[in-house]
């Protein structure tokens, strides 16, 4: 039988959407283009200041049936990444609610 095609698009993927709080405005789910849905993209986003108030990183894949908080991993890539960079302010208390403070300066200024 000759191979056909399937109508039924593949999305086997995981996204990473950011909770960001706009203060008494209330907190939304940010909006984002699909190819800049994955973990990469979102932490490069964070280190750059891309977001107003990011409260937590949730992450799905609906094939695979499943999401989970990974707020704690991405803050963690975030300061593994930074080696002697500075964080944007308005990421700054997202990742201290996971890293110890004196962990994230000593990313910052390259000592870690």
């Amino acid at each position: 039988m000759p191979f056909s095609a399937s109508l039924v698009p593949h999305f086997d993927v995981s996204v990473h959407v950011v909770l960001d709080s706009f203060g008494k405005a209330g907190s939304v789910y940010r909006e984002t283009d699909e190819a800049r849905a994955t973990f990469e993209a979102v932490v490069d986003d964070l280190i750059a200041g891309q977001f107003n108030n990011p409260v937590r990183v949730v992450a799905f894949n609906t094939s695979e049936g499943w999401s989970r908080d990974v707020s704690e991993d991405v803050a963690r890539e975030i300061v593994r990444r930074l080696a002697g960079r500075l964080l944007a302010a308005s990421s700054r208390k997202f990742v201290e609610t996971y890293v110890d403070e004196d962990e994230l300066l000593r990313c910052e200024s390259g000592v870690a």
